[in-house]
């Protein structure tokens, strides 16, 4: 694909999703003069996040606000949020994202919401059909068709000139099961089952207080969840957490402690660690669920522990192990994705969990992200990390700038890096035989071939922060 790519003005710039990173994204096509359209599924701006909206996030301000949604915003008059005070999910919709896309409809963005994108291909071609190269016409330089479904059912065509999927994975959770399927008996138990972090000290106390629930995962969401159950337990006497994760507890990641660049993010890990040692939370670890049954009114989860058959009775079940991409409704695109990842294959390296447990990554942009057969089309924010379980925030804010500056015919800033990531405090590598050098360190010096690269913003990560 050559560096530069032709964008035909006539037609919109279409973003998918209408979350932080699709806001985003529009903000920098339309400084940019390009014309955006954003479809969101929900009714309103940040729909995701407000499913969030309990959850603290574990960075301040100063490291959520995208730099051209805030010239954007700084132009009408909006006063920015105390830079060192740590929003809550809805804190991020309501000082933030809904006065961003009010700004963004005003400068010219056109939002669509109540409008699900489910299908993307190239006009008058699908997977298969090449079309005429020699005569221009061929399927890489057709304009992209999208169908988006409207609350109705119907259904509108709408194209345009390059796509940017935002849509994130929020909807998309991996599942209890050991094997990356659902457990059997896991979708026939939902009504006791919760993915993510429920809101047990609020809205939903009253389902948690005084049960046993059996929490599953070992990252920030699960940690937080463990958390808030304990804080819980405080309150309602008899409520118990059994914390299982898949790993032994000497290969679980409890963070970089006091040396983690964002000491909420490093608190975190900590806390929940102590809480294990202190024996305030049974953890069982490894342990894989292999099936779900009801018993009574209560949930028999089988699984295996250390090798051994074992069961857990509980009330309720959190699964917090993770998400993973959407792909359902792409698949009209050439997408050349890692096998594994399910990232670009340039990006799966530096985010594989296989291979390194960094929190951090190189920052990259259009040139990692490109899908050589689908010239104009990226998955961006947390979506193009596929499977791994390391997005920052402003990491996809960056992937979005230098996706707009490539779409505007600027070339030099879309290879461009304007950020830094903060350090975790750990950094392990397991670097199989397979995996070239080229890939790049571990938060190591980067030794990717590219062109170069000058950070000149410091950048942190975005996540939830215990209470």
């Amino acid at each position: 694909m050559p560096d530069a790519i032709r964008v035909d003005r006539t037609l919109p710039v279409v973003i998918i999703g209408g979350g932080p990173v699709g806001l985003a994204a529009a903000a920098h096509l339309i400084e940019r003069g390009l014309r955006a359209c954003v479809f969101e599924a929900g009714s309103e701006p940040g729909t995701a996040v407000r499913e969030w909206g309990h959850v603290r996030m574990f960075s301040p301000w100063q490291f959520n606000l995208d730099a051209a949604a805030r010239r954007l915003l700084e132009a009408t008059g909006w006063k920015t949020p105390d830079s060192g005070a740590f929003p809550t999910g809805a804190d991020l919709v309501a000082l933030y994202l809904a006065p961003l896309a009010a700004t963004l409809a005003k400068a010219g963005a056109d939002f669509r919401y109540n409008a699900k994108v489910v299908g993307v291909s190239r006009r008058h071609h699908d997977r298969l059909r090449e079309g005429q190269r020699a005569a221009g016409r061929g399927r890489d330089t057709a304009p992209f068709v999208l169908h988006v479904a409207s609350a109705d059912g119907s259904i509108q065509v709408v194209e345009a000139s390059a796509v940017i999927d935002c849509t994130g994975t929020w909807t998309s959770r991996n599942p209890a099961g050991a094997h990356g399927l659902p457990a059997p008996g896991e979708a026939a138990n939902a009504d006791r089952i919760a993915y993510g972090i429920p809101d047990m000290l609020g809205i939903s106390r009253s389902t948690y207080a005084g049960a046993t629930t059996l929490v599953l995962g070992g990252g920030d969401s699960a940690m937080n969840a463990v958390l808030d159950l304990v804080a819980l337990a405080r309150q309602a006497p008899n409520t118990r957490i059994i914390w299982a994760l898949r790993r032994p507890l000497a290969e679980v990641n409890f963070g970089g402690g006091d040396a983690d660049g964002l000491a909420a993010r490093g608190a975190l890990g900590a806390r929940a660690n102590a809480l294990i040692e202190s024996g305030q939370v049974q953890a069982l670890a490894p342990f894989l669920v292999h099936g779900i049954k009801r018993e009574g009114d209560r949930l028999l989860v089988h699984g295996d522990r250390g090798g051994t058959a074992d069961t857990v009775l509980a009330d309720r079940i959190i699964v917090a192990t993770g998400f993973r991409p959407d792909l359902s409704w792409l698949g009209e695109m050439r997408l050349t994705l890692d096998p594994a990842v399910q990232a670009t294959p340039s990006l799966a390296p530096l985010i594989d969990p296989n291979i390194h447990s960094c929190g951090t990554v190189r920052p990259h942009g259009e040139a990692e992200l490109r899908h050589p057969e689908e010239p104009g089309f990226y998955v961006a924010g947390m979506k193009a990390y596929g499977r791994a379980p390391t997005f920052l925030l402003a990491t996809g804010h960056e992937q979005v700038r230098s996706i707009a500056a490539h779409l505007a015919g600027d070339v030099a800033a879309a290879r461009r890096v304007e950020l830094v990531l903060p350090e975790t405090g750990v950094c392990s590598t397991q670097r199989p035989a397979s995996v070239s050098a080229a890939t790049g360190e571990c938060c190591g010096p980067d030794r990717v071939s590219a062109p170069v690269r000058t950070p000149v913003v410091t950048e942190a990560c975005c996540g939830p922060i215990p209470r």
